[in-house]
């Protein structure tokens, strides 16, 4: 288990949780109350934590499925990028995909899940060629549905 400091920025807000054992994703909660998504409009909402990612692990927000499909409410940079060096409250940008329903959060509201993962520091070989088959094209070229 990682065991992760983390700071309650704000007390009467419930820590990020997994709603299911087994579960990925710690549901991250809304920290303002009675703010709205504007149709096909973003805005940046405040979590109340910040938290202490080790070095070797970094933090994806994730959209929570149930808000995608039901009011078209996403991460407009999903996945966001937590750094381990990052120490201030986390915060999400999200974006209401729905072009007529603006979209009410509440206090307290499942907004998104964060994930923890473990990541590689990378350090560059240079080579003058690549090994293995290049498959060649990309985006979209493996063919056919």
């Amino acid at each position: 288990m990682l065991v992760v400091a983390i700071v309650q920025l704000d007390p009467d807000l419930a820590l990020p949780s997994y709603a299911h054992p087994g579960d990925a994703g710690l549901d991250l909660r809304a920290r303002e109350d009675g703010v709205v998504a504007p149709a096909g409009g973003r805005l940046l909402m405040p979590t109340g934590i910040s938290i202490a990612i080790p070095i070797g692990f970094a933090g994806l927000v994730l959209p929570r499925s149930g808000n995608a499909l039901k009011h078209g409410l996403t991460v407009a940079n999903a996945p966001g990028l937590i750094d381990s060096a990052y120490r201030g409250e986390i915060k999400v940008i999200l974006l209401n995909t729905d072009p007529r329903s603006p979209f009410h959060i509440q206090r307290g509201d499942r907004i998104a899940q964060l994930v923890l993962q473990r990541v590689e520091e990378v350090r560059w070989t240079i080579v003058d060629s690549l090994d293995g088959d290049d498959r060649g094209g990309g985006f979209g070229h493996s063919g056919s549905a």
